[in-house]
Formats: C-alpha cells, structure tokens, sequence
C-alpha cells in the first residue's frame, strides 16, 4: 500500500511540476514574448486588421506624401512615392516578405489600432476602425533626396539633424533599394553583397578614425591633472609598436586645441594612455557608446569594450578612433550634437506626429534629453577647437563663406580594403542648426578631401532652405 501511495504521490508531484512550468512559461511568453512576436514582420496574423482598414499615409516635415494606401479590387495597396528614397526609413509593408522600418515599427499606429493588451485586443475587435492614422516624420523630403545625390557613387551613410531638437532633417543610406519594386526585386536584393537592406546610418557598424577623437578630448579637458602640452616628432612607440602621424609628419609643439586641429595621432594616443581605459570608456558612455540607442527606427550598438583586458596598444589606438572601437553613424551625428548641444544629447527622432484619421495631433515628439554627456564649459572648448579645425586644420573644406563652422574629420584604416571617409560637423557654432555625420566605405581618400565637401553642401542647403 505504501509503494502504491508513493507512486500517487510522485506521479501527482510529476503533473503539478508540469503544470506550474506551463503556467510559468505562458506567463513568461505573455508578459516578456507576445508583443516581440506579434509585431514580428513574417507574423501572418499581422495581416489579418489589414484586410478592414485603410493604412495611413506617411508625409515629410512640410506635408508631402511620401507612402499611402489605396483599394485596389478587395484590398488595400500600399504606394511608395518615391522608390528607393525613404527604403530605409519607411521601409516596406508586403505580404509576401513581411514588414519593415517604419512600417513595422509604427504599424498599431498606421492602422489606428491600440497595442496589444486583452482589453485593447476586445476593444479593437468590438470597436473596429476603417482607417489608419498619418505619421508625419521629421524628414525634410528635398534634403532627403539632396543629400541622396550627394551620396551617389558611394556605399555610406549621411545623417543630418537638428542637435537641440533631435529632429532628423536626412537620412540616407547606400545602396539602398526600391519599396515600390520589391517583389520583382526581391531575389537579386537579398543575393546583393552589398547589403541594400542594411541600414547602414543606424546599423552600419564603422571604425570612426579620428571622430572619435571628439570624446577624447572631452576626457582630456576633464582630467584636470593632465599636462595639455606635447612635442610631436611624426611618431611614437608604444610597447614596441610605432604608431605613427599622416604621412609621418611631425607636428612640433601642441597644445589639445592644435593637436585637434591638426589631428596628430601621437598625441591623441599618448594622452590617452594617460587619461587610462575606464576613464576613456566611461566618457564615450556618456556619449551612448555601448548603449541601446532609443529611436523610431531599430539600431545597432556602438561598441568599446573598454571593460576587457586591454593593453596600452589597444587603449592608444582607441584613442584615435581604431582599434576595437565601432560606431554607427546615427551615434556619430550624436557624439557632434551633444557637443553643438552645450553637453546635452537629445532623442533622435524620425516621427514628430501622428494624426489621427479627423486630423487631430494624438502624439507630438518632444526633445528629451537622453544623456549629460559633458558640461557646457568642456563642450565649448571641444567646439571651438572644431571651429578651428574647419579654419585651419583637416576640415577646411567644409568652411561655409560667412559661416562658422565646428567640425571633425576622420580616416578610418579597414582591414578588408581601403580607408572609410569621415566627416562629423555643426553649424553655426554659435546657435547650431543642423549637425551632419557622413561616412565613405572605402573612399581610399581621407575626410577632410572625400567627406568634408559633402558636409559642406549639406549643411548650406539646410541652412537655407529648412524653416
């Protein structure tokens, strides 16, 4: 009898195991899973609130249809007006291959439904709506298609905003492909070895070169103890390995303004080994290296795994932005904006509005701050150094004839080919508008000759032409 009741017991004991893990895993699905999987772009189900509504449409800053929707037979068809222009921000929404950019990310809110929680999922079912809401976006449409042209002939990214409100004016990415065509497409889109479906702006992971060179001297006007003074001979030897200047050219006598303006390597790795790892990584921190940036859109993580066990080799060329260091160029126009930002980063957004079907505003961005990056006092000297830098050093060719421009270049060595051109800049420094981050894959040239001219027209045509 008590084998037999030991058999109930273990066999009861066995159920109940099975039945609170059950419990547990769909709670765990319901409460951390069910909204990653809903808002899946293959999920099917996706498709089935599409069948009733109307999307909504997708406008720029100044009103202009960029995406809508129409009926066509007993569907809804969705229309992309300017084909590969906006495929990496607004993406793409097809039965057949799921969704995308902003399609994806902002679907509830272009089919007008509420998110998913069991009351909003009997609401929507109860309360059906027939059409979706307007997202109108932060995108200036003729800068858009403006820094597009620039852009052609390279693989890359350009990125330009607004620093104090976060607002994106432009954002492009090479190759891209056609929203419109996708279908037809789609075999020789995903066969490309390019990546056109890379968002390279927010996902495009680069070696930033002397950009980085930005954080750095923030942590070194913050290291109060630090003798700002050095000799430049052309190079330098760092645990048996010789780091050397542009062309081995020797500098002299710097100061950290000169030292950025010419953007002497030397000294910038040997400050840095000074400044130490931590100190260097808990700065470029502050500036969301090493964090999951909050946007409209997905994005790819800056990385400095100043954490690991580096040695002097590896804490000198991070210094100067190669190395372990990655960076996309979405968080390079940020480390620029918290600088043109007196130390504050603000949320970049892509979305400032979205419109209800009766054209009422049921949410409106707001700037918000995301990161303290540095103090006003420090993020004016690094400024002014990048106001001198366009004057007299690497970045010339991004002066603007009564303008006065702060900005960075950078030439980023890439162990798979050429170098990647950088250039990082705002303008007017004194009450900055508009912030750009342009990168080159394998423009074999440096920023200052490939990059800083691209920039240059950039930030004129947003100066002049954005209200």
């Amino acid at each position: 009898m008590d084998k037999e009741l030991k058999r109930i017991i273990i066999v009861l004991a066995g159920v109940c195991t099975l039945f609170v893990s059950l419990v547990a895993y769909l709670s765990f699905f319901q409460i951390f899973k069910a909204e990653s999987i809903k808002m899946n772009s293959y999920n099917k189900r996706l498709w089935i609130n599409e069948e009733k509504i109307l999307r909504g449409s997708i406008i720029d800053r100044n009103g202009k249809i960029l995406a809508y929707s129409e009926k066509v037979g007993d569907t809804y068809k969705r229309f992309y007006n300017y084909g590969n222009l906006y495929s990496h921000i607004i993406g793409y929404s097809y039965r057949e291959y799921g969704k995308a950019g902003l399609e994806l990310e902002y679907n509830n809110a272009l089919l007008n439904i509420s998110d998913s929680t069991p009351l909003n999922e009997l609401k929507n079912i109860v309360i059906p709506n027939s059409e979706g809401n307007t997202l109108k976006l932060t995108i200036d449409h003729h800068l858009q298609e403006y820094s597009r042209n620039l852009l052609k002939g390279h693989k890359g990214s350009i990125v330009a905003m607004n620093p104090s409100t976060g607002e994106i004016y432009a954002m492009v990415s090479l190759p891209d492909f056609n929203s419109s065509t996708l279908k037809e497409d789609w075999k020789a889109i995903v066969e490309d070895e390019n990546s056109p479906l890379l968002n390279r702006a927010t996902s495009g992971l680069y070696t930033p070169g002397s950009t980085f060179k930005i954080v750095t001297a923030v942590a070194a006007i913050e290291k109060s103890d630090l003798n700002r003074e050095y000799e430049c001979s052309g190079s330098t030897k760092i645990d048996g390995y010789i780091l050397k200047d542009y062309n081995g050219k020797a500098h002299g006598k710097l100061s950290l303004e000169d030292a950025l303006v010419k953007s002497c390597n030397t000294y910038f790795a040997e400050k840095g080994i000074l400044i130490g790892k931590d100190r260097l990584g808990e700065i470029a921190e502050r500036f969301l290296i090493n964090k999951k940036i909050d946007f409209d859109l997905s994005t790819a993580k800056s990385t400095f795994p100043y954490k690991d066990n580096l040695g002097k080799t590896d804490i000198a060329a991070a210094s100067i932005g190669q190395g372990k260091i990655l960076m996309t160029p979405l968080n390079m126009a940020l480390v620029a904006s918290g600088i043109a930002n007196k130390g504050e980063i603000v949320k970049p957004i892509l979305v400032k509005e979205i419109i209800s079907p009766e054209g009422k505003v049921v949410k409106d961005n707001q700037p918000q701050v995301i990161s303290k990056a540095t103090d006003v006092f420090t993020a004016n000297e690094v400024k002014n150094m990048m106001v001198e830098s366009v004057k007299r050093g690497t970045s010339t060719n991004a002066s603007i004839k009564n303008v006065r421009v702060a900005g960075k270049t950078g030439t980023a060595e890439n162990p798979s080919g050429k170098t990647h051109a950088w250039f990082v800049g705002f303008a007017p420094a004194e009450d900055p508008k508009v912030t750009v981050a342009i990168v080159l894959e394998e423009a074999g040239s440096t920023g200052g000759k490939a990059a800083a001219p691209i920039a240059r027209k950039i930030i004129l045509e947003a100066l002049n032409t954005i209200r």
